[in-house]
């Protein structure tokens, strides 16, 4: 007697499982708690511009630095607003990149401020630990760099967007 052969058929729904068509999801960093985490981002970017763009076009002489850092952190804003709405490694670790920037800036600058408040007259954003913007500044890049570490692609795996 023949054997019978069962080939069973693919689901319609189903897609073909290619490398290039595979998507890892955690690249995906602009879903769920990713895009109010992207909002913040852009609210900063925004904000920081607008305050430095003011800053430096009417009173920079009063303190370059610190309006000068002002400009700084809204590039860095405006880079990780970006880099975390994209998908894929290379914009994973741009994320990651300007995350950290972000988190050292507001480290440093903090802490001179505090420690040398002369060399800072007027407030930057992420002046006295962000204080003035309700230390906002201080807990993002901590979030951010949390959201990136749950999110980061994996090791071998083929990511859309790159």
């Amino acid at each position: 007697m023949e054997e019978a052969r069962h080939v069973k058929a693919p689901h319609p729904d189903a897609t073909p499982n290619h490398e290039s068509a595979r998507t890892d999801t955690r690249s995906t960093r602009n879903t769920g708690p990713g895009r109010l985490l992207i909002a913040v981002y852009a609210v900063f970017a925004i904000s920081a511009t607008a305050r430095a763009g003011y800053q430096i076009l009417t009173k920079f002489s009063d303190a370059p630095l610190a309006y000068l850092l002002s400009a700084f952190a809204a590039v860095v804003y405006l880079v990780a607003t970006v880099s975390l709405a994209k998908a894929g490694t290379t914009w994973f670790k741009v994320s990651l990149a300007a995350v950290l920037v972000e988190l050292i800036g507001v480290l440093v600058v903090g802490a001179l401020s505090v420690f040398d408040p002369v060399a800072f007259p007027h407030e930057t954003v992420w002046s006295l630990f962000g204080r003035g913007y309700a230390f906002i500044p201080l807990l993002l890049p901590i979030l951010g760099l949390i959201w990136l570490y749950r999110r980061r692609p994996g090791r071998g795996e083929t990511v859309a967007g790159d």
